[in-house]
């Protein structure tokens, strides 16, 4: 099991625990909300058991609650990104993969999927891009714009989840 490098969770009053979770799941602070209240004890030092206490507290919400969180995401190699409106996590995440360095030919191919992929299931595209490269992330992307929405929807969580662990890995 790994620790915090940076924080110690069970000795965060409420308002600090959700100041340092909050944009562990994107834009959505009610995830490090909701885990504050299932109490506070040693066992939340340890990066796997708050991520599973997080993941689980996603899975378990509503419908709308979910969407909301997997809207809450920006395009891969999108006008945000473009334009430096990332958040940091999504900026580092994102220059980590590379995508900074996509050609013409290559952000033109991703507005085209991500354009494609949110007409079809109504979110945006969701990967955990670290330890992936562009060319990966275009090849991802490809397979799995054929998917049924239901198929989409489950990924999408799965990937959420894995980009938070990754984020809480950071801290």
């Amino acid at each position: 099991m790994s620790t915090f490098q940076t924080v110690k969770p069970s000795t965060l009053s409420r308002d600090a625990f959700v100041a340092a979770f909050a944009d562990i799941y994107e834009h959505s602070p009610w995830v490090a909300e909701k885990a504050f209240g299932l109490g506070q004890d040693a066992s939340i030092d340890e990066i796997e058991t708050l991520h599973q206490r997080m993941s689980d507290i996603l899975l378990s919400a509503d419908h709308a609650s979910q969407l909301a969180l997997i809207n809450a995401h920006p395009d891969l190699a999108g006008k945000a990104a473009v334009q430096g409106q990332l958040t940091e996590a999504s900026t580092h995440e994102q220059a980590g993969a590379g995508i900074h360095q996509c050609t013409a030919e290559e952000f033109q191919r991703f507005t085209e999927l991500n354009d494609a992929y949110k007409a079809k299931f109504k979110f945006p595209f969701i990967m955990a891009v670290k330890g992936s490269n562009r060319h990966q992330i275009l090849a991802a992307f490809e397979t799995r714009i054929h998917n049924p929405v239901d198929t989409e929807f489950k990924c999408a969580l799965a990937e959420i989840n894995k980009i938070a662990l990754f984020r809480l890995l950071t801290l």
